[in-house]
C-alpha cells in the first residue's frame, strides 16, 4: 500500500491515502526481483486500521496477527497525532528447512492519525485480543449552546 501525503491540518484523514493499485502492481513482480531488503517491511507497514466515530468516543481497529503486545507501541504525539507503531518478527529459520512459499509478511509498521480537537487525548486506551489491536480515544463533550428566551412584546 502507497501513502500520499497531504498537509491539511484541519482534514483528520489528511495523514495518508490508500492506492488501490499499490498492492496490484507489487503482485506482478516476482518477489526474487522486487528491491532488496525492504519488502518485508513494505509488505506489513501498511497494518490496515478502520476508524470509526461514536458519540462517545473515536475507535481505532488495527489488524496486526501475529504481533504480541511487547512488539506494538500506541502514543499520542504533541499537536493530537495518534501513532500505533510496532514490530512483527520473522519466523526463526532453522537449518535444513527448505520454505515452499512465503507470503506472510514481517517487519516494522507505523501508521499515523491526526485526531480531531474533540479527542481527549489524556485518556487514550488501547487492547490487543486476537489479533486486533483496539485504541479508543474519548471525545470531549461538546459545549452546548445557551438558550436564552426572549419576551415578545406588543
Amino acid at each position: 500500500m502507497s501513502l500520499v501525503r497531504r498537509s491539511s491540518v484541519f482534514d483528520p484523514f489528511s495523514m495518508d491515502l490508500w492506492d488501490p493499485f499499490d498492492n496490484m502492481f507489487r503482485s506482478m513482480v516476482p518477489s526474487s526481483l522486487a528491491s532488496s531488503g525492504n519488502d518485508d517491511t513494505a509488505a506489513f507497514a501498511a497494518a490496515r486500521v478502520d476508524w470509526k466515530e461514536t458519540p462517545e468516543a473515536h475507535v481505532f481497529k488495527a489488524d496486526l496477527p501475529g504481533v504480541k503486545k511487547e512488539e506494538v507501541k500506541v502514543e499520542v504525539e504533541d499537536g493530537g497525532v495518534l501513532v500505533i507503531s510496532g514490530q512483527r518478527s520473522r519466523e526463526k529459520e532453522d537449518k535444513g528447512d527448505r520454505w515452499h512459499r512465503v507470503e506472510r509478511s514481517s517487519g516494522r509498521f507505523e501508521r499515523r492519525f491526526r485526531l480531531p480537537e474533540d479527542a481527549k487525548v489524556e485518556q487514550v486506551k488501547a487492547g490487543l485480543e486476537n489479533g486486533v489491536l483496539t485504541v479508543t480515544v474519548p471525545k470531549a463533550e461538546g459545549k452546548k449552546p445557551e438558550t436564552k428566551a426572549i419576551e415578545i412584546s406588543g
